[in-house]
């Protein structure tokens, strides 16, 4: 969410009244963010990039925060290593700019009318997975993060086959199976599980980063609170560029 702070707790040094933050606060719990007010901890919230509307910023905490820490805080993306992002939508975009930002070369699978989108983020190498099976045309790569999970297409086990040895697996939508697991041993490379949680201090350095001009948002489509539903809709489709965005209040 995208709001300005209405009121404070007792011994909240870090926001005000009137300041502009975003946030992803609770998750895993519900934050009830569907309304014109939400309260949570003030360490979950970080003022807003001063470069976006509150459109823009409420597209980012959730999408942004999953792509910061699995490519920076759980597979610790290093300059020249190979990172192969799996359906570089929401999640994705920002995981190709984070990689892409700490000098990594960054493959892409997307259909191929996304591929000149992904190249302007910073993606070096662009699959469309609609036509070619991605472990087919990448080999070596030092880390994957995997977007699509086992559920469709076997896509985390066939990752396996691009990852050098001791390459990582960061499998986020569905976590890791004991077959995935088994998996990984035997091909001697590694994989771990992964679940977004609020983060102030990242979205803060995410702040700086978009306000820099290094890292962009894509919002797909808006919708008044009343169409949640649609949107809701909409998103599940798994065909939607970039983030779909609530407004509560004109």
């Amino acid at each position: 969410m995208s709001g300005v702070v209405e009121e404070v707790g007792f011994g909240v040094t870090t926001l005000k009244a009137g300041d502009e933050v975003y946030g992803m606060p609770w998750f895993p719990r519900v934050a009830n963010a569907y309304a014109e007010y939400v309260t949570a901890p003030a360490r979950q919230f970080a003022r807003k990039p001063a470069a976006l509307d509150h459109v823009h910023a409420a597209a980012v905490p959730l999408a942004a925060l999953t792509a910061w820490q699995a490519v920076v805080d759980t597979a610790h993306v290093q300059a020249g290593q190979r990172v192969l992002v799996t359906a570089a939508g929401g999640v994705g975009h920002f995981a190709v700019q984070f990689a892409r930002h700490l000098g990594a070369d960054v493959i892409a699978t997307a259909s191929a009318a996304r591929h000149p989108w992904l190249k302007e983020l910073g993606a070096n190498e662009t699959i469309d997975y609609t036509t070619t099976r991605f472990e087919d045309a990448a080999t070596g790569v030092d880390v994957v993060i995997d977007l699509v999970g086992d559920d469709h297409d076997q896509t985390s086990t066939r990752s396996l086959k691009v990852l050098r040895p001791g390459g990582l697996l960061v499998a986020i939508p569905a976590g890791v199976s004991p077959e995935l697991a088994q998996g990984a041993e035997a091909a001697g490379v590694r994989v771990t599980p992964f679940l977004v949680e609020p983060d102030g201090a990242a979205l803060a350095t995410i702040a700086h980063l978009i306000d820099a001009g290094h890292v962009a948002v894509e919002v797909a489509e808006t919708f008044p609170l009343e169409q949640a539903g649609t949107a809701h809709a909409r998103g599940e489709s798994g065909r939607t560029r970039g983030k779909l965005v609530l407004t509560v209040t004109n």
